[in-house]
């Protein structure tokens, strides 16, 4: 989005939450790759080996967890942890197994790896994690979305960003369109018999 309001007013949010400052990098879209499911595997044996049983569940997301989808290559993982609003549950143990915290926002933490290529979410608002999940499962099954959605990344990775959210940020509409479908997907499967 090419609105200097609207990057001013993201660029405030981020000044906020980021731990480290806004980073400039360059998006790169890569092909799929099928060893990201095996990079995931390891990542969840880190998380659940450094959290035990605060560890309620940790799920594959984004780009890399959808054959086919080329990506980002970075691994997102949204982790599910007993009680998100105690953050020295979760917290020093996943910094004490190499993890950086890279966003502290209301209702969200993010954390990664020192070398980029991993991103642990932590949400307090289960619907955080629901639409995530359901967000992957559509382009799981849409073919017509899941191509749609990586021609916009592709287009998007072109452009110069001032900080990798601000190519994050300019998703958002399609996003939210997948979202409305993905919704309407899991309504009628619920209602069939």
């Amino acid at each position: 989005m090419d609105d200097p309001a609207f990057d001013a007013e993201l660029d405030a949010e981020l000044d906020a939450v980021l731990i480290g400052g806004r980073e400039r990098r360059d998006v790169v879209i890569v092909p799929y790759d099928p060893t990201w499911a095996a990079r995931f595997e390891r990542e969840r044996a880190r998380i659940e080996h450094a959290l035990g049983s605060a560890a309620a569940a940790v799920h594959h997301v984004g780009s890399t967890s959808v054959e086919g989808l080329a990506a980002k290559p970075v691994i997102d993982i949204v982790l599910v942890v007993a009680e998100p609003d105690r953050e020295d549950t979760f917290l020093p143990p996943l910094e004490h197994a190499g993890y950086q915290l890279r966003v502290r926002a209301p209702g969200h933490r993010m954390l990664r790896t020192p070398e980029r290529d991993v991103h642990i979410h932590v949400w307090t608002d289960p619907a955080d994690t629901r639409r995530h999940l359901l967000f992957r499962d559509w382009l799981r099954r849409s073919p017509e979305d899941r191509a749609a959605y990586q021609a916009l990344k592709e287009e998007l990775a072109r452009r110069d960003w001032d900080d990798v959210n601000h190519y994050a940020r300019a998703k958002g509409p399609l996003i939210e369109a997948m979202v409305e479908r993905a919704e309407a997907w899991h309504r009628s499967r619920q209602a069939a018999p």
